[in-house]
C-alpha cells in the first residue's frame, strides 16, 4: 500500500518507453526514443502542475462537510463498539457505492468482521472469510479503481481495499484511521506531494501515501471514537504471518443504509 504519487510519474515514463520500441525499424527507434523521453518528460510536467495548482483546502472542506438533508448515509453497526455513520461521493465513485450500498442491503455485511486493524493506519472489514483472502462484488467479479483528485484519505475516508492485482475489487472496505504525523508529513515533503495537499493533511490528518492509490467513495460524519476504539485492539500473528488480526473478534452486526434527515 505504501506507494507515492511520483511512482504515478514513473509508470507513466516507463509505459511511453515501452510504445515507443515497439518499432520494428531500429534507426526509427532512436528518433521515436528521443521525441517519448521528451513527450514523457512534458507528461510528468503537466501532471505535476495539476497536481500543485489543485484547490485541495476547497476539495477537503467538501469532503469532511456533513451530508446534506436527503442524501443517502449508512450506519455500521459494530458489537460492543457502536455506530459509525459514513457519507458517500456517488458523482465520483459510483460503481464503489453501488457495490458498498447493495451488499448492505442485502446484509452481505452482516455477522463479518474488521479483520485487520492497524493503529494510525486502517481498520478494514467486509471479507466473508474473515482472513483478507475472500469477497466478491455484487456483479461477482471485481472492478478496477474509480479516482479522483478531489477525494483524498484523509482521516475517517471510506474506501475499497483491493489487492495488487488489476479489477481485484470485491466486497473488502477500510477506515482510514491515522492522525497527522509531523514526521509522517516531513517524509511525504521529500516525495514530492504537493503543498496544498500537505496543509489539508496537517488539518485531517489521515495516510497520503493511498492518495490516488485506492477509491476513496465515502467519509466517516460521525463515529470516529468508534473507529479509533477497534484501531486500538489487542492484535495477534496469523498463520499467514499478519500481525493485525484482533484477538477477540469485531463484529459488525449490520450496515443500515438510509437517508440523512439532518440534525
Amino acid at each position: 500500500m505504501r506507494k507515492y504519487i511520483s511512482i504515478i510519474f514513473i509508470i507513466l515514463i516507463c509505459s511511453l518507453l515501452v510504445l515507443a520500441g515497439c518499432d520494428n525499424n531500429e534507426s526509427s527507434n532512436v528518433e521515436n526514443n528521443t521525441v517519448s523521453n521528451s513527450t514523457a518528460q512534458s507528461d510528468v510536467e503537466e501532471g505535476e502542475k495539476i497536481l500543485n495548482e489543485f484547490d485541495y483546502k476547497t476539495a477537503a472542506e467538501k469532503q469532511m462537510a456533513m451530508p446534506e438533508e436527503g442524501d443517502t448515509v449508512a450506519v455500521i453497526k459494530v458489537k460492543k463498539y457502536g455506530d459509525i455513520k459514513v457519507k458517500f461521493f456517488p458523482e465520483v465513485a459510483p460503481k464503489a457505492v453501488e457495490n458498498f450500498t447493495t451488499h448492505a442491503k442485502n446484509g452481505y455485511y452482516d455477522g463479518l468482521t474488521f479483520h485487520r486493524v492497524i493503529e494510525e493506519f486502517m481498520i478494514q472489514g467486509g471479507d466473508p472469510e474473515g482472513d483478507g483472502t475472500g469477497g466478491e462484488s455484487i456483479w461477482g467479479t471485481g472492478f478496477g479503481t474509480e479516482l479522483a483528485l478531489e477525494l483524498v484519505p484523509y482521516r475517517g475516508s471510506l474506501c475499497m481495499a483491493m489487492s495488487s492485482q488489476p479489477n481485484s475489487i470485491g466486497s473488502q472496505f477500510f477506515i482510514t484511521q491515522a492522525n497527522y504525523s509531523e514526521y509522517v508529513n516531513s517524509y511525504f515533503k521529500s516525495s514530492g506531494f504537493p503543498e496544498g495537499l500537505l496543509e489539508q493533511y496537517k488539518e485531517y490528518g489521515g495516510y497520503m501515501s493511498l492518495y490516488l492509490q485506492y477509491t476513496v467513495f465515502g467519509q466517516v460524519y460521525e463515529g470516529m471514537d468508534v473507529v479509533d476504539a477497534i484501531a486500538k485492539v489487542t492484535t495477534h500473528t496469523t498463520e499467514s504471518g499478519q500481525e493485525d488480526k484482533p484477538v477477540e473478534d469485531v463484529i459488525i452486526e449490520t450496515i443500515e443504509v438510509t437517508t440523512y434527515k439532518g440534525k
